[in-house]
This record gives structure tokens, sequence and C-alpha cells, in this order.
């Protein structure tokens, strides 16, 4: 092992001036009184077990454990971690609950890595932070963690004394995952108190009871079909309790799923116990996790295995990659290669990993300042994640209303063009033309209009009554020529559109198997429809305007349908309808219909008239282009991206922080009191002692495979102080 005590020893050796914690747990001395823990067969007959669930200690749910039995009065040296008083847990909620409704479906910039940023946040919350804060005295999780073929499963029945995993030369080796226990904290994990995603499934293949609610195992005992997502759970009395072990799949495993879960599980740990080889300890995958340990403050001890005769040099090369990135106050364990004897590395190969777990989970006090760090540094962590995926979320809502923009702005400009089609003259040629001459081009007609104004609405009344059946074709040609206008600025929409969603990354991804570049082959039927129910409109106007007429209903009855295609005439030739206007060969036409509405109805009843029927057909038309704009922006509102909730997520986060910042005070609070209290004299707490048969290895003469430090008996340099001290400042004053 690389790190030595203040006084140079490796963790887990007893020495005189050792802590609780790192002797707690240890065989006696030779000659010394027969004293219980790991090795005497027997818990030790005062010591108050691990938090945590007992046997036959009433409710079995991870939130009521069993009642400690009575200690000495004297309190740990740290706390219990205190209520959440703060209310960080509720506030960790609501963040859960807006990360839960944040939508990234857009294809941004950096969005693939925000989307993995999201699933891993919701899963730590899930997995480890709110369970870990609902239920505070539940036993620490050690997740053995690392490459393919590293020998973690080899490492865990080594350091247990018995298979629980199985190793194998198959790739990937690890695929379910396997949680030792201690018998009596059983309940701690048979429930979805964490990883609530995966199955349990006992040492023996049945489901454990309350076991996790998706993907449980079938009633015949058999375990889920999906190997992956179940979790095995192994009681095995060598551990502590207050102590689990969880044997992950594989990091850089070939499945997917595999190194998805392994990345889940190594999330929901209060500690990693990271193991590569000397052939592998260099590789960017698991550098890649370890620097986001190093990021999210994670506690992390790192195992080099297999390390050849000689070639002890890479646990140098180790330690300086390991303070390069972040993790220079990690314990680095060095294992020989040698041979296996029954599956298993020697005794004296693991005696340092032994007994640094051993002297873990002796010391709850330890184990509660493990919690405590990790739990605080995935807070700040998350805090930190929310905040970018707030930016995130604002980027999806950015290219929502820029593609929007892109529709928007193309059927606008679509309306524009009917509208200034249907008002410039343009219609008033061809076959329009020429059926309105064919209905007004009668010599008697134009002979009335230039006698004066008495005998041209006696013409007025004798022609509707004399040519009704032309008024229809003029009807139809006007409908005709205005559907062409409108189709023809549809599709010119529809490729406009398209071509704008195409250039741009979060719109080309939305358009993929659907015909958008092109106006469906229903639309020419709506848009009929349309321009006959504005035609009916301007029926309607001009019936409406002669009824109100008293003496003119009855002439007006004859000549409804040729008093509203003058309007129409009118509308498409005017401005607005304000004043009749000459457009090129038109003019005549307009101003001829100008005329035989001011005779019928008056100048003023005509200019409401023509504004009146101008709003309604740009009405008509608007309608037509929202209907095809839809098609674009449909896909949008699907997906929910106008809304994608940036800024509740911030909110979320800053109150988690404020939460978190008054929670830690309240902890350092009752820190100082307590350490106050034991510096008074005090007897080391019932929780310091351990209950188990021992970790195998724990009494074996240390192996010696690799330098002190990293690099300190090689350089002279003074040792560096224990882990646990450096990491929470408890060093030389």
């Amino acid at each position: 092992m690389t790190d030595k005590g203040d006084d140079g020893a490796v963790p887990g050796t007893p020495r005189g001036d050792a802590s609780p914690w790192q002797t707690a747990g240890r065989p006696a001395a030779p000659g010394a009184s027969p004293a219980a823990g790991p090795g005497s067969g027997e818990p030790a007959e005062a010591a108050e077990p691990a938090d945590g669930p007992g046997e036959g200690a009433g409710p079995t749910t991870p939130e009521s454990p069993a009642p400690a039995a009575p200690t000495s009065s004297a309190p740990p040296t740290t706390p219990a971690l205190p209520d959440d008083e703060s209310g960080l847990t509720g506030a960790l909620e609501v963040l859960r609950a807006r990360l839960g409704a944040l939508r990234l479906p857009l294809e941004t910039t950096g969005v693939d890595a925000a989307r993995t940023e999201l699933r891993r946040s919701t899963d730590q919350l899930d997995d480890y932070l709110l369970p870990r804060l609902r239920a505070q005295k539940a036993p620490l999780l050690v997740v053995v963690g690392g490459s393919t073929g590293a020998g973690k499963s080899t490492l865990v029945n080594s350091v247990l004394g018995e298979k629980v995993t199985q190793p194998g030369v198959l790739r990937p080796t690890t695929k379910a995952p396997v949680l030792v226990h201690h018998p009596l904290d059983a309940r701690w994990f048979s429930t979805d108190r964490v990883l609530p995603g995966l199955a349990r499934v006992t040492a023996s293949g049945a489901a454990a009871s309350g076991g996790a609610a998706s993907g449980t195992a079938a009633s015949n005992g058999s375990a889920p079909s999906e190997p992956s997502r179940t979790l095995r759970l192994v009681p095995s009395d060598a551990l502590p309790r207050g102590l689990a072990l969880l044997d992950a799949p594989d990091i850089d495993s070939v499945d997917t799923a595999n190194r998805e879960l392994a990345a889940q599980l190594l999330g929901a740990a209060d500690l990693w116990l990271f193991v590569t080889t000397s052939a592998r300890y260099a590789d960017a995958v698991p550098w890649d996790l370890l620097n986001q340990a190093a990021a999210r403050k994670a506690q992390v001890a790192m195992v080099l295995d297999r390390v050849d005769p000689g070639a002890e040099a890479t646990a140098d090369d180790l330690r300086d990659m390991m303070v390069e990135h972040g993790l220079p106050d990690s314990p680095l364990f060095v294992i020989a290669e040698g041979e296996l004897a029954e599956g298993m590395l020697p005794e004296d190969g693991v005696g340092d990993v032994s007994r640094w777990l051993t002297g873990l989970g002796g010391d709850a006090d330890a184990r509660r300042r493990v919690i405590a760090a990790t739990r605080d540094g995935v807070v700040d962590s998350l805090v930190v994640r929310a905040g970018e995926l707030a930016d995130a979320a604002d980027e999806q809502e950015a290219a929502d209303v820029r593609l929007r923009h892109v529709v928007d702005r193309a059927y606008a400009d679509a309306v524009a063009h009917v509208a200034a089609a249907t008002s410039d003259g343009a219609l008033l040629r061809g076959e329009v033309l020429a059926r309105w001459q064919d209905f007004v081009g009668t010599g008697e007609f134009f002979r009335a209009v230039e006698e004066g104004i008495g005998r041209f609405r006696d013409a007025v009344g004798t022609f509707f009554r004399g040519k009704p059946k032309e008024a229809p074709q003029v009807e139809k040609a006007i409908a005709h020529g205005l559907e062409s206008v409108v189709l023809d600025a549809a599709e010119e929409a529809a490729e406009r559109s398209y071509q704008g969603w195409r250039g741009d990354a979060a719109g080309s991804a939305l358009l993929e198997g659907l015909e958008l570049s092109r106006t469906p082959a229903a639309l020419r039927a709506e848009v009929g429809e349309q321009i006959r129910g504005w035609q009916g409109d301007v029926l309607g106007l001009v019936r409406e305007q002669g009824e109100s007429k008293r003496g003119r209903a009855r002439a007006l009855s004859f000549g409804v349908n040729g008093l509203g295609v003058a309007l129409m005439i009118f509308v498409f030739a005017s401005t607005g309808g304000l004043t009749g206007i000459e457009v090129g060969i038109a003019g005549g036409s307009a101003v001829l219909a100008q005329r035989l509405l001011e005779a019928v109805f008056g100048e003023d009843a005509v200019r409401r008239l023509a504004v009146q029927a101008r709003d309604r057909l740009r009405a008509r038309i608007q309608a037509v282009m929202d209907g095809q704009a839809a098609r674009y922006t449909a896909q949008l509102d699907a997906l929910g991206s106008a809304e994608a909730g940036g800024p509740g997520l911030r909110a979320a986060a800053a109150a988690v922080a404020s939460a978190a910042s008054a929670e830690r005070r309240s902890r350092a609070g009752e820190a100082e009191a307590a350490s106050g209290a034991a510096a008074r004299g005090s007897a080391a707490s019932g929780e310091d002692l351990v209950e188990g048969r021992g970790l195998r290895g724990v009494r074996a003469k240390a192996a010696g495979t690799g330098p002190a430090d990293g690099r300190g008996d090689l350089t002279g340099q003074p040792a560096r102080k224990g882990f646990w001290k450096r990491l929470f400042g408890d060093g030389d004053r």
C-alpha cells in the first residue's frame, strides 16, 4: 500500500498512537486477553451494533432501524448527521422534479453531453443522494469499479475469503452487480431505498422481498431476463456491520448497458474502490470517470493490481497521475502479481486493503465523515450541473424560437403575397377579365352608364333581371384565379421553411421521415372551400347592405350575385376600398364596378363593403397558411421545447445551494460541541466496535510490494499524513 499515516505506518497496521478507527476491529496483540472482534467468532458483548435494521427489531423499513443497545454516554468525535432541518431534502426533491421535467429534444450544440449529464444527475439523486439523506444511518457503500479484467471480482472474493462473485476470462466478466453486506444489514438493501431501478435477487437466485419495482424477479425465484439490471445480494459475516461492498460491471465493457450501469453504480457510491492494473492504469476511459470523481469531490481509493516484480515504479507513475488529475490525497494500494490459490489472491497481498476496510468499518465516526464528504461533494456538483443544464435548456428554447421564426416568416410572406395579388389588379387578367367583360360588356349596359345615374340605376335592375346566368361564370373564374395564387404562395412557403430547417441542426433532425417540403394534396380542396366561403361572405355583405335600403330589397333580390361579383372585382383592384384605381388593362373594369356599386349603395357604403370583404378574405387566407405552418410547428409543440424549464431549474439549484449551506452550518456547530465533549475525556462509542468474523488478510504481514507513499520511500521525503487525517484536517497541530 502506498499511503502511510503520520508516522509512516501503513494504514491498517496497529501502532501505539493509532486513532480509534485505525485500531477498532483488529485482532488482539499476542498475550492480550481475548477481545471480541473480527476473528474472535463472536461480536463484542457490549458492542453497539452499527446503525441499521436488525433482526427482530420491529419494523423492517430502512428508515426505522433497530434501536441501539445502551453504550457509554460519551458522544463520538463526529456527531451523527443532523436531521434535515435546513430543508435540504425538500430542496433536492424539487430539483429532482425540475430535472425530470427538463426537455432537451432538439439537436443543439453540446446537447448529447447535456442529455448524458441529465441522466447521470437524475440517477445520482435517485440512487444515492435522496436515499442517503432519507436514511442517514444506512451502511456505507463501497463500490468496487474498474477496467475489464482488472481483477475486481477476484479482489472482492479474496478480501472476504469466500467466492461471492464470479470472475471469468470472457469479456465482459462482471455482468450483474453483486452487493455484499453483513447479514444484519440486509434490509437496508433489499428494498428500493437505493438503486431503485435494479431488481433484487438473493444469493440463491430468489427475488429479495421488497425489491425494486422495475424488473423484479419472476415468481418462480428465477432472475429477471436481463441480468445486468439485477442486483444480487450476498450476506457475509466477514464484513463489519455498517459497511457494504458492491462489485460493479466493467467501466469499459464492450456492452453499452454494462458501461452505463457501471457509471451509475459509481455515482451511487459513498466511496469508490477503483481497481486497475500495471498494464492499463493509464487508459483514457478510467480517467474520464476519475476526473468526474475528482470534480465532484467523491472519495476514492485506488488499487494497482497485478504488479510484476521489478515493475513497482508503475505505482510512482500512477501516483503522479492521481496528483495531476485532482486525487492527491486518495490512498493507493499495490498488489503484486502472484499465483491464485483456489481463485484467491494471497492473504498478504490483500492485507493492506483488508486492514483499511476493517478500520473504516470499525469506526462509525470515519464512516460518517466519508459519507458527509461524498454527499457534500455530490450536492455541490449537482448545483453546478443544474446550472449547466439550465443553460442547455435555454439553448433549446432559443432553437425553438429560431425554428418557429423561419416558419412564421415564410408563411407571413405568403399571406402578404396573396394580399398584394388580390389588391393590385393582377387577378383581373385572363379568364377573370374575360368573364367580367362578358358579364358587363353589353351595349345597353354601357349606354345606361353614359346617359346618367337615373337611367343607370334602371339599367342595373333590367340588366340583373335579364342576365342572371352570367354572374356564376365570373365567380368561378375568380375562384380559379384566386386558388392558383394561394396555392403558389403556400408551395413557396413550404419550400422556404424546409430549407430553413434543413440548414439548422435542430430542425434538420426533425425533418426525417416527414414530407414537409411540398404542400399536401389535400390543400387544393381546402383552399377551394375557403374561397367559396369567402364568396359566400361577399354575397352576404351585399344582401345585408341591400336589405338595409328601403325600397331597394326587391330590386336587389334579382341582382345579389351580380353586385357581389362587382364587389369582388372592386376589391381586387383597390387599395383598401377607399378609391377606385386604374391598374393596367383592368382599370376600366374596376372603375365600372365601383360606379355600379356606388349607384346602388352609395359611396360610403361601398368603401365599407370593400374593407369588410378584404378583411374576410385575408382572414381565410391566414387560416389556410396557419394550417400549413402548423405542419412544422406541431413538431416543436409535441417536443415541448418552447418551455424547456431553464429558469425553474436555476431557481431550484439556488434553493439547494442555500439549504446545503444552512445544513453544513448546523452540522459544523454540532461537530464543535461534540469535539468539546470528547476533549473532556470519554471512552469510545460502542459504534466503533466491529461485528463480524473479519476480512481475510487482516492479520497477514504487510506485503511491502509498493512504495509507502507513492514516492516517499524513493525520495526520502517525509511521509505525508494519513488519508483520513489529510481529508478531514486532523493532522499535526
